[in-house]
């Protein structure tokens, strides 16, 4: 039976991946930071000595774009360190390393969807750290798989969430949300299906995962009060940070070329989210 360490597993994607992964085929070890720090080099290489896991993914992220520009060295002791001591241990004993980057590794300036062989190009720190991290993951680490994503959603803080709380705060009426700011809102569980087929077919190299379809922040913000029948509790008023168009859509081009299961659209992603937590978190 495989092990299968997932680093960061409160969050997001990883509490995703343990509600999915079926533990008749796979022992699951879940850590979150307070068990095993990843920025810390010994921290993990004791736990990789005990454990001696065939898989590890990395779950962990520090993800706030405007926090991360504010401690660029927390972004990259999170992002780039935390991937180079995973990718090191997962190296020491031949296991393969999942990590999950962004597509925020990418300008933002395109007007069509980038695929896993355009050259990434960040202007941000978050998307330079997760770049770096990538890198590391690379270089150190044969065994590899890199999961770009975006807009990724789920159990806990978060785009949908923050949206989820205000409609159903009567103190605020209104809402600010970037109307040119475009890309493929991604649920966890879609993201997580992905990832389980990854380990399934033994995959190697990079590959972007999202739901089918995009749209604004605007937009979504728009379709995340529509499912909970709420677009009257809360007034959304569209703004622009900027006179340009913030684009960094995902195209699955990796997935596709080798046929397999495509995450549904992002709409229908939504809707299942929504109807499996009935709009509450």
């Amino acid at each position: 039976m495989e092990k299968i360490w997932i680093a960061g597993a409160k969050g997001h994607v990883g509490s995703a991946l343990c509600d999915l992964l079926d533990c008749r085929h796979y022992e699951i070890l879940p850590t979150d930071l307070e068990e095993v720090d990843i920025t810390d080099r010994e921290s993990v290489s004791n736990y990789v000595r005990v454990s001696r896991p065939d898989v590890l993914i990395n779950c962990v992220g520090f993800g706030d774009i405007t926090s991360c520009e504010a401690q660029p060295d927390k972004a990259y002791q999170v992002n780039t360190v935390g991937a180079r001591n995973l990718a090191v241990q997962a190296q020491a004993i031949g296991a393969k390393l999942i990590h999950l980057s962004t597509d925020d590794v990418f300008s933002h300036h395109a007007r069509q969807p980038y695929n896993e062989f355009e050259i990434p190009t960040p202007s941000t720190i978050y998307g330079k750290s997760k770049l770096a991290g990538e890198r590391f993951v690379q270089n150190l680490c044969t065994r590899h798989v890199i999961v770009r994503s975006s807009w990724v959603y789920g159990i806990g803080k978060d785009f949908v969430n923050t949206i989820l709380e205000a409609a159903n705060n009567p103190s605020v009426t209104s809402m600010e949300v970037a109307e040119n700011e475009f890309a493929s809102p991604t649920s966890a569980t879609e993201l997580a299906k992905v990832i389980e087929q990854l380990i399934d077919n033994d995959c190697l190299g990079i590959y972007h995962a999202v739901c089918g379809g995009f749209c604004s922040r605007f937009e979504f913000a728009q379709a995340i009060l529509k499912a909970i029948h709420a677009k009257d509790k809360l007034t959304l008023k569209p703004i622009s940070d900027s006179e340009t168009i913030n684009y960094s859509v995902l195209d699955n081009m990796m997935l596709r070329l080798e046929n397999f299961t495509q995450p549904i659209s992002w709409q229908q992603a939504l809707k299942d989210y929504i109807r499996t937590t009935g709009g509450n978190n």
